[in-house]
């Protein structure tokens, strides 16, 4: 089998990442070092602009089918409970205006059937021994139980989490520091006398040395535990990964501890999880790359590390898959790929360390032992709880909160692929802008504009009275979108990753096919699988 893109790792990112790649016209092998399909879920919450990258690749209902997208949330301060629920929010700019609670698992395997179904399958229990940059190219050195075998690629996606592999390979750095708290995982089934933890959602208990989490999400048991405590002696073990068991005395003193007079009736499983934060130096050293948790670590807080991951994943894809398809039809290979390529971690590195600003600060009121956030978290948290329910009545001021934490702010203007044409379309998105959802029309009634660019592609969007985009810049990789309730003759070109490359307000088919040239989308074919 010829291959264009190697992807180590099959969890959410390295899942998305062969997804996004194979829908953009790349023959994509998907190899996972464990070679057993179940692992404790880590990530339990997808953000609104994870579920709208997905929705090109035609997941997101089988996503939302598994998910809670109204869950109610109780926030436990001492004696005061607080509830709210994490949907409905005021984004009438997406889709999705909610948080959804959905095991990491549920999501791999949703991610998992969508490529089976294109024909690519995860080739468990296949570790990557060595990867190399070839300059033209890229090798790796695979071992399975079938043996030892080198194969020769375009690009190889390093998805294989903080122990990278990959990022060995690559020779690239990793500024990191260990927290000094780390988290406690468990599967557990619970009675309660006092009536709660509740019937669903999320139960949040707030005190002086920390958070804990129950949520009903529990994959071998009905409730899932996820605690914040001062770090033992693990901070030399592997960080992000499940540890040591932690004995049922000392989670139901957890409990006990947290104001909850729940009592566990039964423990499936339990471990501790040394946490810290990281990032890489670089995301790509010639045709290595790096995405999700090989590229960075963040802590729990904010649940950021399955959605940057996925986020990461859609950016990346279908970049490798074009200037894969520029090879694959004999163009040399030039500046614009280095352009292209080199635009993934100077779009995608500047977003994940504000990310990991945002976590860690979330992370030291949540979670940290020291005398001011405990102070925070068990005396003045309990006196301000009645003004809590005030607060999230302000919908405005609680809508920005969720734009921020789920990375719908955004934005790659300075990225090189966001070019500006001549003039500028006024009252649009400018370039390197997340392209948000409104009601348009194509012909017939009003649709939704994301339902339209639900799709692989370069989707050109054009006013009412634009003239045609020229012939060389209606390729199988892009679509015209004539959008007949918007008067003037401007033009939109939408990435696919929902984001604005090129825009104009009048024509400019010189800047447009220079554009498209740029990300490798004019006069280029599908290829085949």
């Amino acid at each position: 089998m010829t291959v264009d893109i190697l992807v180590v790792g099959a969890g959410p990112t390295g899942l998305a990442l062969a997804l996004e790649a194979h829908d953009h016209g790349a023959r994509v092998r998907l190899v996972e070092r464990r070679p057993d399909l179940f692992r404790p879920s880590r990530a339990l919450i997808l953000h609104p602009r994870t579920l709208e990258v997905l929705r090109p690749l035609g997941v997101t209902d089988a996503v939302l089918e598994r998910s809670d997208t109204a869950p109610a949330a109780v926030l436990r301060l001492g004696s005061r409970a607080v509830e709210t629920r994490l949907a409905g929010f005021a984004l009438p700019e997406t889709a999705f205006p909610h948080l959804s609670l959905v095991r990491q698992t549920d999501v791999e395997d949703v991610l998992t059937r969508a490529l089976a179904e294109r024909g690519v399958r995860v080739e468990r229990g296949t570790e990557l021994i060595a990867a190399r940059d070839g300059g033209e190219n890229a090798s790796a050195v695979l071992r399975s139980p079938h043996g030892t075998e080198e194969i020769d690629c375009l690009f190889v996606a390093g998805c294989d989490g903080p122990a990278s592999t990959v990022r060995a390979c690559a020779g690239i750095g990793w500024h990191s520091r260990p927290y000094a708290v780390e988290v406690i995982l468990a599967d557990l089934d619970l009675a309660s006398a006092s009536g709660h933890p509740g019937p669903s959602g999320a139960q949040v208990f707030a005190g002086r040395d920390g958070l804990v989490f129950l949520f009903r999400l529990g994959e071998q048991a009905s409730w899932r535990l996820l605690a914040t405590r001062a770090a033992g002696g693990g901070a030399g073990r592997d960080f992000g990964q499940p540890g040591p068991a932690v004995p049922q005395a000392e989670l139901q003193r957890l409990l006990n501890d947290a104001g909850t007079r729940a009592l566990i009736e039964r423990l499936a499983w339990s471990a501790r999880v040394p946490l810290r934060c990281g990032l890489a130096r670089r995301f790509r050293r010639g045709r290595l790359f790096l995405a999700g948790d090989a590229a960075h670590n963040y802590s729990p807080a904010t649940g950021q590390g399955m959605n940057a991951g996925i986020q990461d994943a859609v950016n990346l894809g279908w970049k490798l898959a074009f200037a894969a398809g520029r090879a694959g039809v004999g163009s040399a290979a030039g500046p614009g790929d280095d352009v292209l390529l080199d635009s993934y971690e100077g779009e995608r590195r500047p977003a994940a360390h504000r990310r990991l600003l945002l976590t860690h600060t979330a992370f030291w009121a949540e979670a940290s032992t020291g005398r001011i956030p405990s102070w925070l978290r068990g005396v003045a948290a309990p006196h301000a709880a009645p003004f809590v329910p005030a607060l999230l009545e302000r919908r405005r001021l609680v809508a920005e909160v969720v734009r921020v934490v789920s990375q719908l702010r955004v934005n790659y203007r300075h990225s090189p692929l966001s070019v500006q044409g001549t003039p500028p379309l006024r009252g649009a998105p400018r370039p390197g802008d997340r392209v948000p959802d409104a009601a348009v029309g194509i012909g017939g009634g009003p649709q939704r504009l994301h339902q339209l660019l639900a799709g692989p592609g370069v989707h050109l969007l054009v006013q009412r009275d634009a003239d045609p985009p020229p012939q060389a810049a209606t390729g199988a990789r892009v679509t015209v979108l004539r959008l007949a309730n918007s008067p003037g003759r401007g033009l939109v070109a939408v990435r696919p990753d929902g984001h604005v490359g090129f825009q104009c307000g009048a024509a400019d088919p010189g800047g447009l096919l220079r554009w498209l040239t740029l990300v490798g989308a004019a006069g280029t074919s599908s290829r085949g699988h």
